[in-house]
């Protein structure tokens, strides 16, 4: 997400035809796949939770609704310090639908999924998120114009916007994968992450094949905006990626500090920070003004400096007591009294 930011701002116009901004654009784009993706499962396994505990249907549902809430109040609350921060800007600004607008609405949407139980909602997440891929590009062409902007913006696929065609895919598919974990016995675990990875690897080369043929049933679709091949594709490398998690996790992780989990109890500050950084009037004079490896190494710079931040909000107290053997001071020392 980080160069993949920092190439969309950074990198001169001319150069973002190349085969390393497009790369960097396809891995840059799979952070929002994967950020809805994890919401999807969490969300499956609050509905899970609250099934067993026996709690009605109707506050279950109250239950999503009260998550995506909250997403929806972040998500404002970004887009306003945003606002503020680029004064003079258009209104309009404070509306933009960005990555977390989109998990609170898609949660809104799949709040009735807590009516099911949690084997239904298997089946029943994984028909809408395919669903959704295959109709994005019918909704594209579709006519919006008596539709209201800011509605607009919530549901058809646009190159500026997450509209929930067809980024609500990723979330129902991670519904359908976290209540497929929470069914799954602790012991049938391993075999069930061999069953993603095969299914990963097989849902890349199958819908890579089909995106680079001529077949089609679509008479206009555009594979970076709203093609369901790309969907299925970043699907498969979401659950190869989950599956390679789970490994690295049981067998690979150590004890003690790590940047991947650091990065990961941070994920929001970091996303927060550094969209004003990227983006921002800070950096007015790196926009479309770098090279490749200008903007590589720029990338680099950003991905230290979030995970500097990132370690600081974590570990405050351990950085304070270095600063102050450094001789920095943060309080009333113990040898003064106060009116001295």
């Amino acid at each position: 997400m980080l160069q993949g930011h920092v190439f969309h701002s950074f990198l001169r116009p001319d150069l973002k035809t190349g085969g390393p901004y497009m790369l960097s654009q396809f891995l840059g784009g799979m952070p929002p796949a994967l950020f809805l993706f994890l919401t999807g499962i969490t969300l499956a396994f609050l509905m899970d939770s609250t099934e067993r505990k026996g709690i009605a249907p109707r506050q279950r549902v109250l239950a999503a609704l009260r998550r995506s809430g909250y997403l929806f109040g972040v998500a404002f609350a970004f887009r306003l310090q945003l606002w503020l921060f680029g004064l003079p800007a258009p209104w309009q600004d404070l509306f933009r639908v960005d990555v977390l607008n989109c998990m609170g609405f898609s949660i809104a949407v799949f709040s009735v999924m807590a009516l099911f139980t949690t084997t239904e909602r298997i089946r029943l997440c994984a028909a809408l998120g395919l669903g959704i891929a295959l109709a994005s590009p019918l909704v594209s062409q579709m006519d919006w114009s008596g539709v209201p902007w800011l509605i607009r913006g919530y549901l058809i696929p646009d190159y500026n916007f997450f509209g929930i065609f067809p980024w609500g895919a990723y979330l129902a598919f991670g519904m359908s994968a976290g209540s497929i974990i929470r069914a799954t016995p602790p012991d049938a675990i391993d075999r069930g992450m061999q069953w993603a990875a095969i299914v990963g690897g097989g849902l890349i080369l199958t819908c890579q094949y089909f995106a680079n043929s001529s077949l089609t049933i679509y008479s206009k679709s555009e594979f970076w905006l709203n093609s369901p091949a790309q969907v299925l594709i970043k699907l498969g490398v979401l659950l190869l990626m989950s599956a390679v998690a789970f490994v690295w996790t049981r067998y690979g992780a150590r004890p003690g500090w790590s940047w991947v989990r650091q990065f990961g109890t941070t994920s929001l500050l970091v996303y927060w920070v550094h969209i004003e950084l990227v983006y921002g009037r800070a950096a007015w004079l790196l926009k479309d003004n770098l090279n490749v490896p200008q903007a590589a190494l720029a990338a680099l710079v950003v991905t230290l400096l979030m995970l500097a931040i990132s370690t600081i909000k974590t570990h405050r107290d351990k950085w304070r007591g270095v600063l102050e053997d450094l001789g920095w001071s943060f309080g009333p020392r113990p040898d003064r009294a106060s009116g001295d």
